[in-house]
């Protein structure tokens, strides 16, 4: 009995272990929506979109890509959204609660200045 009980809380000790830990979301304001200009000048059937988000002190600038069509993503700007900012990607949840990965293709550190009362 007392050996069942030792591998059941060795088992049950090393669980954490090997559990992932949730990603950590963060509140990012959409700050500007431009079209993608394309490097390679190629006309392309999906529309592309330059979108800068801040997250806390940092400004990056994202390529999102309209599979839909929709163009929705030009009205955008000025609203906030949880994301996980990873090394190269920003990821987001849609309506439907689907994530999504974009590129980052840059990335600015803004300082803030606050004004004291006087």
């Amino acid at each position: 009995m007392l050996k069942t009980m030792s591998v059941i809380c060795l088992c049950l000790m090393t669980l954490p272990a090997l559990c992932e830990t949730a990603p950590k979301y963060e509140v990012a304001t959409v700050i500007d929506v431009k079209p993608h200009q394309a490097t390679d000048n190629k006309l392309s059937d999906v529309a592309r979109y330059d979108v800068s988000i801040k997250v806390g002190d940092t400004v990056y600038v994202t390529i999102y890509t309209d599979t839909l069509g929709t163009g929705t993503v030009k009205y955008v700007a000025g609203r906030q959204l949880l994301v996980h900012v990873g090394k190269n990607t920003v990821t987001y949840n849609d309506i439907l609660g689907q994530s999504h990965d974009v590129p980052i293709i840059n990335q600015t550190t803004v300082t803030s200045t606050k004004q004291s009362k006087p």
